[in-house]
């Protein structure tokens, strides 16, 4: 696709250099037909031909967002972890519980 439009922005370039180098033409006529009929068309055709590479790349950024957000939403103990005890909670009791003697 980009092939093409490059070729048709030097397709126009030659028209408005023919046009400005003309002795009926103009610099203004070498420059509104550079615009008109090169740059002007060829950027809406080059938008309106990548709308769907667009859509493809928004809905995978929000596929993306929402299995961030529920992975997040899981409790910590379902999370997979490549560490064990990464959790904020020590693994066990740091002293140890105190009985009665009978």
């Amino acid at each position: 696709m980009y092939l093409v439009a490059i070729a048709w922005i030097y397709v126009t370039l030659m028209m408005a250099v023919a046009e400005a180098t003309n002795t009926n033409g103009s610099i203004l006529g070498g420059v509104i037909t550079f615009l008109l009929y090169g740059v002007g068309p060829t950027a809406l055709l080059v938008y309106i031909l990548s709308t769907p590479a667009r859509r493809r790349t928004r809905r995978a950024l929000e596929q993306a967002e929402a299995g961030a957000e529920a992975e997040q939403e899981k409790p910590a103990g379902h999370r997979p972890s490549s560490q064990p005890d990464t959790g904020s909670l020590p693994a066990t009791d740091p002293v140890a519980p105190v009985r009665k003697e009978k």
